[in-house]
């Protein structure tokens, strides 16, 4: 064989080589971005760039399917759902205290449903995993009442928070169709 042959040869290889690595990474991006929605464009932002995201991405949904996530029996449904509308209503005389019941409740959902219950930030990468459309809902309620909390926030935020929570409690509860399957 010539070198020119060979050279040309393994040219061939490198690029070849390299095509199927961009066409793999694309994939994986397409295949993470559908999943994850908007929470894909949230850790892109938060991890500075798009590989760190999407490994972490990848690491959020390895560890959560190790958790056993299940569905709520009709009663449970039904106590939670009563729970809610006394959460709510309590928003007219208390805005503050019913935000706080309302992050307590959905807490509660999670933990009735399998989640594990660590510190926010964890548990708002698991839930991002199963439920991405609400989960940014989920950090904006969370962040307003914890201003609410110091006294910074208007009742009309704190209106929204109730609105974000209610968002999630409803997929929890799964009164609304989620947005991925989910596992059992």
């Amino acid at each position: 064989m010539n070198t020119a042959l060979a050279i040309i040869l393994i040219a061939v290889i490198v690029v070849a080589g390299i095509a199927a690595w961009v066409f793999i990474r694309k994939r994986r991006s397409t295949a993470l971005r559908s999943r994850f929605g908007p929470e894909y464009d949230h850790a892109v932002q938060e991890y500075g760039d798009r590989s760190h995201a999407e490994r972490a991405l990848e690491q959020r949904a390895e560890r959560t399917e190790k958790y056993r996530i299940r569905t709520l029996s009709r009663d449970e449904q039904h106590r939670f759902s009563e729970d809610w509308r006394r959460t709510q209503a309590r928003f007219v005389d208390d805005p503050g205290l019913a935000i706080r019941e309302a992050d307590d409740l959905v807490c509660q959902v999670m933990r009735a449903r399998g989640y594990p219950m660590a510190e926010f930030d964890r548990r708002a990468e698991d839930i991002s995993v199963d439920h991405p459309r609400v989960v940014r809902n989920y950090r904006a309620a969370h962040r307003i009442a914890g201003d609410a909390g110091a006294g910074r926030t208007s009742t009309e935020e704190m209106r929204q928070a109730m609105v974000h929570y209610r968002e999630l409690f409803e997929e929890l509860l799964e009164t609304q169709p989620a947005t991925a399957p989910e596992r059992r």
